[in-house]
């Protein structure tokens, strides 16, 4: 609550609309977080909200197919930074910000693993005053070129032996994601203890989406979870070290995601 109230007076001296960047590994309660300082937003100082997920805008199953055939074969799994439209979530928070309504905003359905159809997306047609946007990936940032050449797990040992792979995202995230987090102008993470609660928290995530959809053909068991997630392994580790003092209000959590202790700057 104290943390919604200073981002709703910042809003108000700002005067216009403004963007929220919520970090946290996959798992981490991201989008419960973004949800609750909606609701709170609306309902205890009248503020027009929307919550909008990176994940969303995750390329097409047919354009990351494309990509794993033109850059590198582990382009086909979505959430490293190079499978997103990143060109459409910056048009869609100009129109957002600007409150050029009604504006579209895209869903993605991990159950099958492609964005939904145009008319599944969510249209808002009232003027917006805090903009909450969620990803794994915000924040993060490109590592240098020593600390590119020793794989960090199997995965990269075995499918990405010349590091072509993790050339091309961290290219990504020093050229195109940039432009993209300046849109962003308070930050908030959710900081695990280490990467090793991810598999857990991810599984949780797994089996909710089981149980919420009857066909999901793209559904994970644990060893497939085991694999996906050494994609998000190297981004999430380096961001544990380097976002935390950067962002304006910081959760630290602990292995059952409570959070043990919030630091504000």
């Amino acid at each position: 609550m104290p943390v919604a109230e200073q981002i709703m007076l910042q809003q108000r001296e700002m005067g216009q609309a403004l963007v929220v960047g919520i970090n946290g590994a996959q798992g981490a309660g991201k989008s419960t977080l973004a949800a609750l300082l909606v609701a709170i937003f609306k309902q205890q100082y009248q503020l027009n909200s929307v919550s909008i997920s990176i994940d969303d805008f995750y390329l097409t199953r047919y354009e990351r197919k494309r990509l794993a055939a033109n850059v590198h074969s582990l382009m086909a799994t979505r959430g490293v930074p190079g499978t997103h439209d990143v060109v459409l979530l910056k048009q869609v928070l100009t129109h957002l910000i600007n409150k050029m309504n009604p504006v579209d905003i895209p869903r993605f359905n991990k159950a099958i693993d492609d964005r939904c159809p145009a008319d599944k997306w969510d249209c808002v047609t009232e003027p917006i005053d805090i903009i909450v946007v969620e990803g794994w990936c915000l924040g993060a940032e490109p590592q240098g070129e020593q600390a590119l050449l020793n794989p960090v797990n199997q995965l990269e040992a075995d499918e990405d032996r010349d590091a072509g792979w993790r050339h091309y995202v961290n290219q990504q995230l020093q050229d195109v994601y940039p432009a993209l987090f300046d849109y962003i102008d308070r930050w908030i993470m959710l900081k695990a203890p280490s990467f090793d609660c991810v598999f857990n928290w991810r599984l949780e995530q797994e089996n909710k989406l089981e149980q919420l959809t009857s066909e999901a053909p793209q559904l994970m068991d644990e060893s497939a979870i085991k694999r996906f997630i050494q994609h998000y392994q190297r981004i999430t580790e380096n961001t544990l070290e380097t976002l935390p003092g950067k962002v304006d209000y910081l959760f630290e959590l602990n292995e059952q995601r409570e959070i043990t202790k919030l630091v504000c700057r």
